[in-house]
């Protein structure tokens, strides 16, 4: 009873934290003159949208005193870091050229100012939770190629747009004046003056189909038809692994099985070959088991994590920028799913003939959330160097401390108590031998790292399609809102993933290796590796073009696919890797241009 009341009001607790992820204090309903909030978030270039800084950290003016926002925990992880902007647009009031605020720039500000025209920054305002985005400058090159007789200029003027419908905003577009602007390629003080002007129009737009702008850039007709293809093409190859392995199960198979039901001991005067000779071999637990029920309740607790992400987006909680959503909802859902990981990890544990179950229980928290918290630290103290909106406060991090030592911890202890007190043993179909029989010698391309090569290759073709897609939005400023199609395609994966490693695991019992347990767990998140193997091949490609912080921000991208690499292969005796590469898209939003 006290444990479902503890999971009741986690999951009260989750929906209200989603409730208050998006919404400000008002309920999106304004009167004419009302002031409507305008915040500032940040800025960075263009061609690199992982080098993200804070918006006055160019020395922009404001009309008073700057004010930051309360932010919730998902918007400081997507490094959201929202401020008053110096523009104030009421309701329905349209505003022309209004000055906004004065400011003078010293040399070191205007040398700061041209930099950043430079590396065309742009900058990103939400505005009643709609964002905004535009370039802070230009780099007039007049047909000449070398950068020192370039002019480069500040605007000082933007246009803003905005649709409403009744008494909601509906839409809004900003626009800078190229008549308005500041030249900046000398080394001298100016005084600069910024205004802005509003032009309201009426829109038809419902406030509930607001956000559909934005999602048509990855849903129109020449995209969506490139999905179906994906999906169609991933399907054929479920079809040609479902005959294939419907060909092995039911020819060759069925007859050993009906023969060693019926009259086990005249097959035992047989002359056994292939899988049938290591019959004695096959259930003989694997090296390391304690290592190896922690992968497997690790990859189990990922698992549940990916399918409720998919189903918190699937009924439309992940809408186009809403803020902190996501990253809130990993941080509870991997906090409440925590005790699955207990369960499981024990459970195959004792079933393996395991005696220090509490170690396992703490390798297995420790196997996660170890490592990726070291790549964090690292990470994070990086970007506290180069001052980017990517590094946590201290305070974050001590919330993210307490929800691990305080929910995460106990639930897995919790689980692991059930686990062991489950006492579910493992029931093996035939008796193992005393002493494990000697492998034969193998070609190369039946050791493991050919086999996971070509366990790979299949599922990976399954998903291609849809990771240049996940590729787009991870690295670039696309969106990424097809969850349907997207959740169709992780089924997909799941199915080819699974058949490919039931087929190859088959194959090496038939070559008489009876060591599968660890080959089928590798082979099925081989499909991983070569992700992580072609990220790898990009951040190579785009050191030159990038700066440090950044290619490391990439590498947070790389690492988190390296450590996911061995929790997902979830299943105990059919071990195949989820790799899933869906959870990857909403799990680090961390975006990273090549």
């Amino acid at each position: 009873m006290g444990v479902g009341s503890m999971v009741s009001a986690a999951v009260v607790s989750l929906l209200l934290w989603f409730a208050g992820v998006a919404a400000d204090a008002s309920d999106h309903r304004y009167k004419i003159n009302d002031p409507v909030p305008l915040y500032a978030n940040k800025v960075g270039p263009f061609h690199n949208p992982s080098e993200t800084y804070r918006y006055f950290d160019l020395p922009f003016c404001s009309s008073e005193k700057v004010k930051d926002k309360t932010e919730a925990l998902g918007e400081i992880l997507n490094g959201d870091r929202l401020v008053d902007a110096p523009y104030k647009l009421y309701f329905r009031v349209d505003q022309n050229s209004k000055l906004a605020c004065k400011k003078h720039l010293t040399k070191d500000e205007v040398a700061q100012f041209r930099s950043a025209v430079t590396k065309d920054y742009y900058f990103q305002m939400y505005y009643d939770d709609l964002p905004i985005w535009g370039f802070i400058g230009k780099v007039d090159k007049e047909g000449k190629t070398d950068p020192n007789d370039h002019k480069y200029y500040l605007y000082t003027h933007i246009h803003f747009d905005v649709y409403y419908n009744n008494d909601r905003v509906i839409e809004i577009s900003a626009h800078t004046d190229n008549n308005a602007m500041v030249d900046l390629t000398e080394d001298k003080e100016i005084d600069v003056e910024f205004f802005y002007s509003v032009k309201w129009k009426e829109t038809h737009t419902p406030f509930e189909k607001r956000m559909d702008l934005y999602q048509q850039s990855s849903a129109t007709a020449h995209h969506l038809e490139i999905h179906w293809f994906s999906i169609i093409n991933s399907c054929v190859t479920v079809l040609l692994l479902t005959g294939f392995l419907a060909t092995i199960l039911m020819r060759v198979l069925k007859n050993d099985f009906v023969k060693y039901a019926h009259d086990e001991e005249s097959a035992d005067d047989q002359e056994e070959t292939g899988w049938k000779y290591i019959h004695g071999d096959v259930f003989r637990f694997p090296k390391h088991n304690s290592v190896f029920a922690a992968c497997v309740g690790c990859g189990t607790q990922l698992f549940a994590l990916a399918t409720f992400i998919f189903i918190l987006a699937l009924v439309g909680v992940f809408y186009p920028y809403n803020r902190g959503a996501l990253f809130t909802a990993l941080v509870v859902v991997y906090a409440l799913t925590s005790g699955i990981a207990g369960y499981t990890a024990t459970t195959l544990y004792c079933q393996l003939e395991g005696t220090n179950w509490v170690r396992n229980l703490l390798l297995t928290g420790c196997l996660f959330c170890g490592p990726l918290f070291l790549t964090f630290c690292f990470l994070n103290t990086v970007a506290i160097a180069y001052n980017a909106t990517a590094a946590l406060p201290l305070g974050t991090i001590v919330v993210i401390v307490l929800i691990w030592a305080l929910i995460t911890s106990p639930l897995l202890v919790l689980g692991g108590i059930a686990g062991k007190n489950s006492k579910a043993e493992f029931q093996a179909p035939c008796r193992t031998t005393k002493y494990p029989r000697e492998i034969p010698p193998l070609p190369w391309y039946r050791s493991t790292i050919p086999q996971m090569a070509m366990a790979g290759f299949l599922p990976f073709s399954a998903i291609y399609i849809e990771l240049y897609y996940i590729f787009a939005s991870v690295w670039g400023h696309k969106i990424y809102t097809i969850y349907s199609i997207l959740f169709i395609v992780f089924i997909i994966l799941l199915i080819v993933t699974a058949f490919i490693t039931v087929a190859l695991t088959y194959f090496q019992l038939a070559a008489e290796d009876h060591e599968w347990w660890w080959r089928s767990f590798l082979c099925g998140g081989s499909t991983g590796v070569i992700r992580l193997w072609i990220l790898l091949v990009l951040l190579l490609c785009s050191i030159r073009h990038v700066r440090l912080h950044a290619n490391l921000f990439l590498l947070r991208i790389h690492g988190l696919h390296m450590l996911w690499f061995f929790p997902y292969a979830w299943d105990g005796w059919l071990p195949c890797c989820i790799a899933v590469c869906p959870a990857h898209l909403p799990f680090y939003q961390v975006r990273v241009a090549l």
